[in-house]
């Protein structure tokens, strides 16, 4: 069985948990130790809950907060709470249509929800704007084969693979898919590649071929 080579980078969402974070530790008020009461005391202002409660009230006061909705929509996707986290990156994308992450982010989640017609959407949008993301390429490669246009799947991983040719995700992907093919010859070449690069892909790829012949 393929495995799960989807990939979702966090940089640009932990940058986002951050700031949050230091927004509600400023704004929070100062009491004195003594007056405080147990619920107080309680309250975890680096929860999840707290979190999604400082955004939601920034939405609140500017429903067209793109920084706030993408903030939102990542939360959502956090919480594996995906059809929210789409609706959230729809609305981001609404208002900044060139946010190629946000739509790349909206593919993952319709890949989540074994969506693949509409994660290939997304990905395709994406790639519109951020045409050199590796990992946006192997992504729309994987959603093709789960709708079992292999052609379309080679073309995209092989994209993958030339703008970033240490990419063993993609390699074993990309083997696994001309496996399915029944092209066993290209699935050795890309086992013989992937060998350099990640002994445990190779070694994964391999069992596969093997239980083929």
């Amino acid at each position: 069985m393929k495995r799960n080579f989807r990939h979702v980078p966090r940089g640009l969402f932990l940058l986002a948990l951050i700031t949050a974070l230091l927004a509600v530790s400023s704004c929070a008020k100062e009491e004195p130790a003594s007056t405080k009461t147990a619920e107080t005391r309680a309250v975890n202002p680096y929860s999840n809950e707290s979190v999604f409660d400082e955004v939601k009230k920034k939405l609140e006061k500017n429903p067209d907060d793109v920084d706030a909705l993408y903030h939102l929509a990542d939360l959502y996707n956090r919480d594996a709470q995906y059809e929210q986290a789409i609706e959230a990156y729809k609305k981001v994308v609404k208002l900044k249509p060139t946010m190629g992450y946000a739509y790349f982010k909206m593919g993952t989640a319709y890949d989540r929800l074994n969506r693949p017609a509409e994660a290939v959407e997304a990905f395709k949008k994406a790639l519109k704007y951020m045409p050199n993301y590796a990992v946006a390429y192997n992504n729309l490669g994987v959603a093709y084969g789960n709708l079992e246009k292999y052609g379309e799947e080679i073309t995209a991983l092989k994209k993958a693979i030339k703008l970033r040719p240490n990419y063993s995700s993609a390699r074993y992907n990309l083997g696994y898919t001309y496996l399915r093919k029944g092209d066993r010859k290209a699935a050795l070449r890309e086992y013989e590649a992937l060998k350099k690069l990640d002994e445990g892909a190779a070694e994964a790829l391999k069992k596969e071929i093997d239980k083929a012949s």
